[in-house]
């Protein structure tokens, strides 16, 4: 039997911890996730390519954005591109800038 817990509505979700233990992103007020090295707290669990890279301080026309999933799979997100941070394995995000090919 689970032990009953004194959960608030201010506990924040950290989706990569529960990733990399297997277990499904309950739903929840503010998401943990990782963008490069930092750390950001969203409040919502529905996110745009561009809210992320924004929230990096990242401009979508410089730098695209990669979804790393539970098992070592990645994924480009496309700026206009919605990403579920409850969906199984959602891990982190990355960022790279692009070449720049003119010239």
């Amino acid at each position: 039997m689970d032990k009953p817990t004194n959960k608030t509505t201010t506990d924040v979700i950290d989706i990569e911890e529960h990733a990399k233990a297997g277990k499904p992103v309950p739903p929840g007020q503010k998401y943990k996730i990782r963008i490069d090295k930092d750390n950001y707290t969203v409040d919502q669990a529905v996110m745009e390519g561009r809210e992320i890279l924004a929230l990096a301080g990242k401009n979508p026309e410089e730098y695209d954005l990669y979804l790393h999933v539970r098992g070592g799979q990645t994924r480009t997100i496309k700026e206009d591109e919605s990403v579920d941070l409850t969906d199984p394995g959602v891990e982190r995000f990355t960022t790279l800038k692009r070449a720049n090919t003119e010239g």
